[in-house]
């Protein structure tokens, strides 16, 4: 059984300008499969949104097309105005398989397909729940500056440092995503001048779909539209050497 939850958009995914062949019902899709867990997201970004997950493991390459069928329902693929994808880092296999899977969907639908960065979604996930617990966190999320770090192989990291556009139109990137060693990562942390907030990626990121989808919408309402063919997946590391 997958864990459901209802999804949930913020105030400002709730408008924008759509061609005139979806003008009824603008729906996006979002695949997440960056990690052990499958994440899908659906929302037309006015009521209708829902959020779905499954610990697939190994068996993600053989069981995502059956899922994603189901999931899907009762829209239909027409019903999609663009597709997002978890791009990476994560999970070599899981990563490549989604935006795969993500490019030949949006090939075939002629429809646009936003590849969002696994870290940026944990970001405005956390951005956007508010979860900051302690008083230091408290102190630091006014200044919507995130550090956030996932392991990676060989003992590395990878790494990013993201800002909320004030415009709250998305994310700023201060430090792309990269992969470094754990002291060089604290040797960089140290020396940033602003404050900011820690984040530690959980290894399930199956929910953060959603947010993988509520940037893609961010992104759609600025009248971007990429082509599937420039989505490519950020691996970080050489698969040979995982």
């Amino acid at each position: 059984m997958g864990k459901v939850a209802t999804g949930r958009t913020s105030a400002n995914l709730t408008t924008g300008k759509v061609s005139s062949r979806r003008q009824m019902s603008v729906y996006g899709l979002a695949l997440h499969t960056s990690s052990p867990e499958l994440g899908l997201a659906l929302s037309n970004f006015a009521g209708d949104s829902r959020c779905q997950t499954w610990n697939l493991g190994q068996s993600l390459s053989t069981q995502l097309h059956h899922y994603l069928a189901e999931f899907v329902q009762p829209q239909t693929w027409t019903d999609l105005a663009f597709i997002a994808v978890a791009k990476g880092p994560g999970s070599f296999t899981g990563t490549r398989i989604g935006v795969v899977t993500a490019r030949t969907l949006a090939q075939q639908l002629d429809i646009p397909l936003f590849a969002v960065s696994t870290l940026a979604s944990v970001v405005w996930a956390r951005h956007i729940n508010g979860e900051a617990t302690s008083e230091e966190e408290k102190i630091s999320e006014k200044s919507f500056i995130f550090a956030v770090e996932l392991p990676a192989q060989r003992g590395q990291v990878f790494a990013a440092i993201y800002q909320v556009n004030p415009a709250g139109s998305g994310l700023i990137e201060l430090l792309p995503d990269t992969v470094m060693t754990p002291e060089v990562w604290q040797q960089t942390l140290n020396s940033w001048s602003t404050s900011y907030n820690l984040i530690q990626v959980p290894t399930a990121l199956g929910m953060s779909s959603s947010s993988t989808l509520e940037l893609a919408y961010l992104d759609w309402q600025q009248g971007k539209r990429p082509d599937w063919s420039e989505a490519l997946p950020f691996y970080g590391q050489h698969p040979v050497d995982n």
